[in-house]
């Protein structure tokens, strides 16, 4: 393990950084702050500092009952990554969805975020779609857990 400090979200200014790394990540679908409120009402929300220094954040979509199937997000910055860091956010979100009672793991990756796609099928991701939101123009590909 590493010196990463891995917390929830629990103001505005911790919101803020969540904020900053899933847009700086994603900008295809930046998020306001109000929309990051939101997500952390429905969804596990962790960020991750080296030091003091942003390092990325990771979302856990819980289980619907219906299908027992979890989403499992893990961001890295790009400064940041090849250092096991997103290895780190990673188990934790799986922890996380397990602990939620999740059976089927997924994750959602915009098909433009080469290292995003690389590191979810090296960890035994398979692609199951892939699609376009309205108004997009860069496909997202969601895959699944094998």
């Amino acid at each position: 393990m590493s010196d990463l400090r891995i917390q929830q979200p629990d103001d505005d200014a911790a919101l803020g950084d969540w904020q900053y790394a899933h847009n700086a990540i994603i900008p295809a679908h930046s998020l306001s702050l109000d929309d990051v409120r939101e997500r952390a009402r429905r969804n596990h929300l962790e960020i991750a500092y080296l030091d003091d220094e942003l390092v990325g954040c990771s979302t856990v979509r819980p289980p619907t009952d219906d299908t027992r199937t979890a989403t499992v997000i893990a961001r890295v910055l790009a400064a940041h990554r090849g250092r096991g860091f997103g290895e780190e956010l990673y188990a934790r979100g799986l922890g996380r969805a397990r602990e939620l009672g999740a059976e089927v793991i997924e994750t959602v990756v915009l098909s433009s975020n080469e290292d995003g796609l690389r590191f979810a099928l090296k960890h035994g991701f398979v692609e199951i779609e892939r699609y376009l939101l309205p108004g997009d123009t860069i496909p997202w590909i969601d895959l699944r857990l094998s």
